[in-house]
């Protein structure tokens, strides 16, 4: 396994190499156009800490090669201000056990996502993202964060919808998993914000979940029955009569394992 830190301009910053686990000190302020690149064995399952601001977390890795770019600019409000600033940073990288894959969990955890094509999973994408804002991107509802009594910067990202009534939502885990349960946490900004009175989750073998929501802050769980699949969407979401037009979705968690 490789690890390799990048410019813009493609140069080399610093590498390390480990059979099954990088831990890796560099001194560097990021900067716009900076990446991670991480080579392992194909279909790997990783554990990574890209920086010290983002907790480890768990990614997977289809063709063995993942590519982080450094969130910066605009992108860094979903982000804890401190984040990308420190001039000696650590990143942590180690191959999964089989036991930890095959461990239920929050299968649609992935502190890393970026928006865009990434080509590791999960990977969370929408039809609409309000205002092209990165605070209200898809991706922030599986950071890992259920923080939803606000609206905005860090630690209250969200996936905005921006007012449209054919909102959706696509969590892609990029293979085949046991999809137990789901909870949505709904944010709460009230009254700044509406709420979702029932939806539908499809997924990727064609079954469609009807659900029902409420004006909370906590998070309804919904059973999934053990589904095997390798995608769910929230569609055809229907929104309160509340005079606000800001629903929005702070967390999706599913509940699973791998197959």
């Amino acid at each position: 396994m490789e690890l390799i830190v990048k410019d813009r301009a493609g140069i080399i910053l610093a590498q390390a190499e480990h059979a099954e686990e990088i831990q890796l000190c560099l001194d560097h302020t990021w900067d716009e156009g900076d990446k991670v690149e991480i080579f392992a064995p194909a279909r790997s399952h990783l554990r990574l800490r890209l920086n010290a601001s983002i907790p480890e977390g768990e990614v997977f890795c289809p063709d063995g090669h993942l590519v982080w770019r450094v969130p910066a600019g605009e992108h860094r409000l979903a982000y804890a201000q401190e984040a990308f600033l420190a001039k000696r940073n650590i990143l942590c990288a180690r191959l999964m056990t089989s036991q930890e894959t095959e461990s239920v969990r929050d299968i649609a955890r992935n502190l890393l996502d970026l928006r865009g094509d990434t080509g590791f999973y999960p990977h969370c994408t929408a039809n609409v993202e309000t205002r092209g804002e990165s605070v209200f991107a898809a991706r922030n509802v599986i950071d890992g964060l259920r923080h939803n009594t606000s609206h905005g910067k860090w630690p209250f990202q969200s996936w905005g919808i921006g007012a449209r009534e054919d909102a959706w939502c696509n969590l892609d885990f990029g293979r085949p998993v046991t999809a137990e349960k789901m909870a949505l946490t709904l944010r709460a900004d009230f009254p700044h914000d509406a709420y979702w009175v029932c939806g539908h989750v499809v997924d990727s073998e064609g079954r469609d979940t009807f659900f029902e929501l409420a004006k909370t802050g906590e998070r309804p769980w919904i059973e999934l029955g053990g589904r095997v699949i390798t995608w769910l969407r929230l569609e055809r979401l229907t929104k309160s009569d509340d005079p606000s037009a800001f629903p929005s979705l702070r967390a999706w968690e599913v509940l699973g394992r791998d197959v």
